[in-house]
């Protein structure tokens, strides 16, 4: 099916839909004034929620500006504080009134003042017009990745917050920390599992007037007015109760740092935002001119569905983390202070490190042995057994098999490996495998360590297993490797690494083994050849169920959650 094709199955395949805005502002009004107009020349209602905090000079020229436009209303006010209930009695008020003021609205997306749509909004309603019954809302359960900012996943759910985090920080901590002494919890209501996500999110008429009129709504409101940060968990959570399809993703480009804090798009970002194709952006720079002027594109012929790309933002992002961070060589920061290791080196000799190889390549291990000067093993930490090359019971110097043995000192194992050969040890490596050995191969110098992150969910999608299963062990396996990725980032790192995800792997898988057989001494050349590789048609629509059933997938890379070209269905189903 070519993509024209494609366009006109699509396009018969779609449902009518009108889109309502919830806007939440809390200051540059003047800037939330405009926005609002963008969003309504394109169509869209509009309801309004300004702060109680808010200057009343400023709201009045607001509303001035504004009284002409019929489609654009204005809601309650409520004094809104950061991590408490107003923020969603402002949301949920909001709603209400624009679903019962606009009857032909199908889908609400929150939005801030401080929001600029990047695309047309014809765009936006063309593309929820492919997936009309579809709720757009990041929804992650807080005990499969702890990926929140602050220290707080299942806590901020059955602890209590009666102080300020910003006014009161140390009474806020004293309190979590008396709580957690005197092992004080709160009940979760019946029925509910706690999920959490961005508050940026778009739902159906349906599943939003569904979570409104709850019969349970009381005790609900009234149970996660306590909890910390609810609008990251509110929604999140009741959309799960009440959602017949839920695409666990916001449609808004919102990008968070390490202290929970948005990052600002300057106007230097244009380029990038561009080439994003996201549909809403968050946050904007007051005095962002340039991007102010030049978004919303012009919609240009028929409206574009396009799915938005934000993954080359997420790489750059990554990396200007990282360099802020880790700062160069050399070069010393406050926010590192490099010291030294007090070993006369760790081993004997050099080695080398592969995760991830086995799992795309099922005969990577006897491929790679033709290829350099080594001894190529297998998963020698593997939980159930050491696996020597060859698979023999006895290892190199009369090294055991015997996972048992191997723990009893699996540091005196790997130096004892590395020490009774002159040749290099090559081992395989997985998070299935045992962990304690990461600190001590990432401080090594000797050490050379290939990874391609993500790597293992491909057994997991040829595995056939119920998805059930699937899911709760990929969540094991991907905290696992994010704990192995934050120790080879770390600045205690002496290891030679070279890392990729699994979406740029595959991408260039000939160009990376060249790079790896050429830094294990071998000839580049020889890796013309390539091993036969596990199939990963599927992997993007695969990726996507997880997002769904709650669990966020990382380090991946790209994947289009729809594969270009029809391949056949997958096992898991």
């Amino acid at each position: 099916m070519n993509a024209q094709q494609s366009s006109a199955l699509l396009s018969r395949s779609r449902e009518p839909v009108k889109l309502g805005i919830v806007m939440l502002c809390h200051n540059e009004l003047p800037i939330a004034t405009r926005m609002a107009q963008v969003w309504a020349n394109g169509g869209v209602p509009v309801a309004i929620h300004v702060d109680a905090k808010a200057s009343s000079d400023a709201l009045a020229t607001m509303k001035i500006d504004l009284a002409r436009r019929d489609e654009i209303i204005f809601t309650p006010r409520h004094p809104c504080e950061w991590g408490t209930f107003s923020l969603v009695r402002a949301t949920q008020d909001a709603a209400s009134l624009l679903l019962d003021r606009f009857e032909d609205v199908t889908h609400v997306m929150v939005v801030s003042g401080s929001c600029l749509p990047l695309r047309p909004v014809a765009d936006l309603e063309a593309f929820l017009a492919c997936h009309p019954r579809r709720d757009f809302i990041e929804s992650v359960t807080a005990g499969d990745v702890g990926w929140t900012v602050g220290g707080l996943n299942e806590e901020r759910f059955t602890l209590r917050f009666p102080f300020s985090y910003r006014r009161h920080r140390k009474l806020f901590d004293r309190y979590v920390d008396l709580q957690r002494k005197l092992k004080l919890k709160r009940r979760i209501p019946d029925g509910l599992v706690p999920h959490l996500g961005s508050q940026w999110w778009c739902l159906t008429r349906t599943t939003l007037r569904a979570i409104l009129a709850d019969p349970r709504r009381a005790e609900f409101d009234a149970y996660f007015s306590r909890v910390w940060i609810p609008d990251e968990s509110y929604f999140q959570t009741l959309a799960r109760r009440h959602s017949t399809g839920i695409e666990s993703r916001s449609l808004t480009l919102a990008k968070f740092d390490e202290q929970g804090k948005p990052y600002i798009f300057y106007n230097d970002h244009r380029q990038i935002l561009e080439e994003s194709r996201c549909f809403v952006a968050r946050k904007i720079w007051p005095n962002a001119t340039a991007l102010y002027t030049h978004f919303p594109r012009p919609l240009q012929g028929e409206p574009s569905f396009a799915e938005p790309q934000p993954e080359r933002l997420d790489r750059i992002i990554a990396q200007a983390v990282a360099r802020r961070r880790l700062g160069r060589p050399g070069l010393y920061m406050q926010s590192r202070f490099p010291q030294l290791d007090r070993e006369n080196g760790k081993t004997a000799g050099p080695y080398a490190v592969l995760q991830g190889f086995s799992d795309l390549f099922p005969d990577f291990e006897q491929w790679l042995a033709e290829r350099v000067d080594a001894d190529v093993h297998g998963h020698v930490m593997a939980r159930y057994g050491v696996e020597f090359s060859g698979r023999s019971q006895i290892g190199p110097g009369g090294l055991s098999d015997s996972a048992a043995l191997r723990d009893l000192d699996a540091r005196g194992f790997i130096a004892n490996l590395i020490r009774i050969s002159h040749r290099m040890q090559i081992i395989q490596y997985s998070p299935r495998d045992q962990q304690d050995l990461n600190w001590f191969m990432a401080t090594d110098p000797n050490a050379r360590i290939f990874v391609i992150t993500g790597a293992w969910a491909v057994p997991l999608l040829h595995s056939g297993m119920p998805f059930d299963d699937i899911r709760r062990i990929a969540a094991i396996l991907q905290r696992t490797e994010l704990e192995q990725i934050a120790t080879l980032n770390s600045v205690w790192l002496k290891a030679r690494t070279k890392i990729w995800d699994l979406g740029d792997f595959c991408a260039r898988p000939a160009d990376a083994l060249r790079s790896v057989i050429r830094d294990l001494g071998g000839d580049p050349q020889v890796a013309a050849n390539l091993p036969p590789m596990r199939q990963m048609a599927g992997m993007g629509r695969f990726l996507q169920r997880l997002r769904n059933a709650g669990l966020r997938p990382q380090l991946m890379g790209e994947f289009p959650v729809v594969d270009p070209v029809p391949a056949k269905e997958s096992t898991i189903r």
